[in-house]
């Protein structure tokens, strides 16, 4: 245990402390066991280390691992937790348990056995915590980190700070603090950059290798992630890795499965298990009319990557600006509100609010006389009537 508090005491000393991500506010740390989930890059591990360094009492003993550590494959994480509450430990912060392959039945008897431990863990955005071996829905209260929103990306790069707005603040333009966000910064000089590299947190280590890295962690979630969550073999991961190269040349789309399932040579019932599983590791976003979303047997409607950074990091030119715009749209808005695909109109948000999306000429023909149609424009600086620059709900979160 020692070697893993060296370890543990030298992570905490290199983290930054200068920007916190949103969640790290919503979050109630006073519960007992509490998961971050989210895809990889999205800065779970250094939320972690943040609030153990900034938050915590001083006296307290805390102690953060990451279960891919060698340490586990011998010694279980139960045995461990066990050891370091006798030893006086108080909060035990857990990076990583989709690495550990017993992790819903020990962290269930921890939560159990050990009742005044306080034990917060990371996973991926693939791991269906409630659908462990063992239920931890009445025990871990989960959280969803996603990646920088755009006002999050103007504080880390260039500390400029604004507070986030609800959605109806932007809709109905009656904040004064939106209103005077262009006369404090130019967003539209921001915004691009924002698109093409500027939603995982680690660009601001390098920019120059941003998009190699962004590269190499779609296939590390791919090569390592999915087949450790739902234990796939190395064929099936070939023909995900085909499937995602053929749809990210024409996403956004709405998706033609069965010539999918010629391309990609698997079967129909398996393309759409392999889009599910994308879509949990946060590759792709999965647009249906369906309330429940995307299951193992609905085909999408429409088919989109996650985000415009991926957009970019897997096309040989720049993507068309419309599927920027779209892609960028649904990203922003999934974090927190419902979105659907509508009869009329490219998304309906919250079963309430519909939206044409579009650039700075964009008309209002096919949301005319519709209640609460909006558009989102690409291009202009403030709203008038119910046009509203699209760069507004990258202020959401």
């Amino acid at each position: 245990m020692e070697r893993l508090r060296q370890i543990s005491e030298s992570r905490l000393q290199r983290v930054p402390i200068k920007f916190f991500r949103f969640l790290i506010n919503k979050i109630n740390w006073k519960d007992r066991l509490i998961g971050i989930s989210g895809a990889r890059g999205t800065g779970k591990t250094t939320l972690l280390l943040q609030y153990m360094k900034t938050m915590i009492p001083a006296n307290a003993d805390a102690l953060y691992v990451s279960l891919d550590d060698i340490y586990f494959s011998e010694t279980p994480l139960v045995y461990f937790a066990e050891e370091f509450h006798k030893k006086g430990g108080d909060y035990l912060f857990l990076d990583e348990v989709h690495k550990y392959p017993n992790w819903s039945q020990e962290l269930k008897n921890i939560y159990d056995n050990l009742p005044d431990l306080k034990v917060i863990f990371t996973s991926s955005s693939a791991l269906e915590i409630y659908k462990g071996s063992h239920d931890l829905s009445r025990r871990a209260v989960i959280y969803k980190l996603p990646g920088l929103s755009f006002r999050e990306f103007l504080e880390l790069k260039y500390e400029i700070s604004f507070h986030p707005f609800q959605l109806t603040d932007i809709l109905t333009n009656n904040q004064p603090e939106i209103k005077e966000i262009p006369s404090k910064i130019r967003p539209l000089k921001y915004f691009d950059e924002y698109l093409q590299n500027g939603f995982y947190p680690f660009f601001a280590e390098s920019e120059s290798t941003y998009t190699t890295r962004l590269v190499q962690i779609v296939n590390q979630v791919l090569e390592n992630d999915l087949p450790a969550i739902f234990h796939i073999d190395f064929n099936s991961v070939i023909k995900i890795k085909k499937m995602l190269t053929v749809i990210s040349r024409i996403v956004p789309y709405k998706p033609n499965i069965q010539k999918l399932v010629t391309q990609t040579g698997t079967s129909r019932d398996t393309l759409l298990k392999f889009l599910y599983y994308l879509e949990k590791a946060e590759i792709v976003n999965i647009l249906t009319k369906d309330t429940f979303g995307i299951n193992y047997l609905n085909k999408p409607d429409k088919l989109f990557l996650n985000n415009t950074n991926l957009m970019y990091a897997f096309s040989n030119e720049s993507p068309n600006p419309g599927n920027i715009r779209e892609t960028f749209f649904f990203n922003q808005l999934k974090a927190n509100h419902q979105v659907l695909y509508p009869e009329k109109g490219d998304f309906l948000v919250d079963n309430k609010y519909l939206f044409e999306i579009g650039g700075q000429n964009k008309t209002r023909k096919q949301i005319h006389g519709i209640k609460n149609g909006f558009i989102a424009a690409d291009g202009i600086e403030y709203t008038v009537d119910n046009k509203i620059p699209l760069w507004h709900f990258g202020f959401l979160y």
